[in-house]
């Protein structure tokens, strides 16, 4: 009997020797064999999925081939799974799944939650109404705050008593679907709130500012001045001068934006003399908020303005200005670059696309 069960236990092993490769070889034929798409094919797997739920979605939309095929693909799937417990815990989100990838490959995606990075871009010197608009064809990204007013925003941000211009550092915000329009603008909102706070613990002695906000608002004023880094110190130390001096700023943008949807994109004379709460041709100092979403650089030149004998600026037509210390030199600046315009003429460079990134 011994003898007998030795010569089973030798024919067992010389057969699991043989069968266990082919089965491995088989199960591994099956998972790294091409599925079956000829474009980019985009698999949203939402929370509580299984699996295997998965795979009968790729079968039913003919990724996995053929009926027959399909059904060895599945087995072969079921087969892993059961010698890989990690492979049965997926993550939610969207795949991206390109021509020539394989099971395998998808498999190890839903395991490290491989899932797709979307791209939101708040441009530099964009206003809230401009981010707003955005959303609106941001792909995969769920918009919770379309019926909701800007102070109804700020309230579930935390921050009922905030005006929202200039709050949202401009950027680019990464996401996956799902994710909430308002969870974006949280994170802008909290970048933005830490860039200023380190900036007003570093500015400089001596400011017109009452508070960080007084710098918020003059960063968004020389973000929307020029487009050109190396002024935008110098953009700013013209400004913080005409404040010591109790001058008024008189600067377009803030006309513009107290005129809001009627600016058309030309400024009359009569729109000068209107008295807005942000018209700083009219006004004493500051508006009474930021007038756009101020960048990093910008929020550093109005807490560290260039100390400057210039009182006045104006634009050359390439997005650069020419810069003057008494009003007789303005007024020729003026006659010079205003008065006889280039065609190409521009105040500001021209804005720069909003890129349109997604990561794999």
């Amino acid at each position: 009997m011994k003898e007998r069960h030795i010569k089973y236990f030798v024919l067992l092993s010389f057969m699991l020797l043989i069968t266990v490769p082919m089965g491995f070889a088989w199960l591994a034929g099956h998972l790294h064999e091409p599925l079956e798409t000829e474009q980019e094919y985009l698999l949203d797997v939402p929370r509580g999925s299984s699996l295997f739920s998965v795979i009968r979605r790729l079968s039913a939309d003919g990724l996995l081939g053929e009926p027959s095929e399909a059904r060895l693909r599945r087995m072969a799937v079921r087969v892993y799974a059961f010698t890989n417990e990690d492979a049965r815990h997926i993550h939610a989100g969207e795949y991206r799944i390109r021509p020539g990838e394989n099971l395998s490959m998808l498999l190890d995606k839903l395991e490290n939650g491989d899932v797709i990075q979307r791209a939101f871009t708040i441009v530099e010197g964009s206003t809230f109404r401009d981010i707003r608009r955005q959303f609106a064809s941001a792909a995969g990204l769920t918009l919770v705050t379309e019926n909701l007013s800007d102070r109804q925003i700020m309230s579930e941000l935390g921050r009922p008593d905030r005006h929202p211009e200039g709050w949202f550092s401009p950027d680019t915000y990464f996401y996956t679907r799902g994710e909430t329009d308002l969870a974006l603008l949280g994170r802008a909102l909290a970048r933005q709130e830490t860039i200023l706070e380190k900036a007003w613990a570093q500015r400089a002695e001596g400011l017109p500012y009452s508070d960080p906000y007084d710098a918020l608002i003059m960063a968004s004023i020389v973000e929307r001045e020029t487009g050109v880094p190396e002024e935008r110190d110098q953009i700013a130390g013209v400004f913080v001068s005409r404040l010591e001096k109790g001058m008024r700023l008189q600067t377009d943008p803030t006309v513009i934006y107290g005129m809001g949807e009627r600016y058309q994109g030309r400024i009359r004379s009569a729109d000068l003399r209107e008295a807005t709460p942000y018209n700083t041709y009219v006004i004493a100092g500051m508006p009474p908020t930021p007038i756009a979403m101020p960048g990093a650089a910008a929020i550093q030149a109005a807490v560290n303005p260039k100390r400057t004998a210039a009182l006045f600026f104006v634009a050359r037509g390439d997005g650069s200005h020419v810069f003057s210390e008494t009003l007789r030199e303005h007024q020729e600046a003026v006659r010079r670059y205003q008065l006889n315009r280039r065609e190409d003429y521009r105040s500001s460079p021209a804005p720069l696309p909003v890129p349109d990134v997604e990561q794999p």
